[in-house]
């Protein structure tokens, strides 16, 4: 298995895009920089060398990434890469509030019934996040 330690990144050698799939990060002459056959991006070793960062005008935050010998991995991950386990905590504690109050206000339901809700609470769990892990993968 790779290793996940982040490697120093040799601008004499060619990377997959961090954005694209099938793109190469190709070295840039006399710089210390790549860019992007495909996506035509270009992308700056920091200081450290460690991680190189997107350039881009239509971009408002910085993106960066580290080489882990492998690929690339995010160097400072936003909440963009967070959705999925904040959209799951939300919809737990809502629906164990759902499932409380149901308790409270019906404590006489038949065994069957309390089955029945937490199937379907088991459902309204599962689909957002099959939805959100297919939407937000890469």
């Amino acid at each position: 298995m790779p290793s996940q330690k982040d490697q120093k990144i040799d601008l004499n050698n060619d990377y997959p895009c961090p954005c694209r799939r099938r793109g190469r990060l190709i070295p840039i002459t006399l710089t210390e920089a790549f860019g992007c056959d495909r996506c035509q991006q270009i992308f700056v070793v920091e200081e450290n060398g460690f991680a190189i960062e997107q350039l881009s005008t239509s971009y408002p935050y910085k993106r960066s990434w580290r080489w882990t010998g492998h690929r690339w991995s995010t160097a400072h991950p936003g909440l963009g890469d967070s959705y999925l386990p904040v959209s799951l905590l939300i919809i737990s504690v809502l629906l164990i509030a759902a499932f409380c109050l149901a308790q409270i206000s019906l404590p006489a339901l038949p065994a069957n019934i309390i089955v029945l809700y937490v199937i379907g609470s088991v459902l309204l769990v599962l689909v957002p996040t099959l939805i959100l892990w297919r939407a937000y993968r890469r």
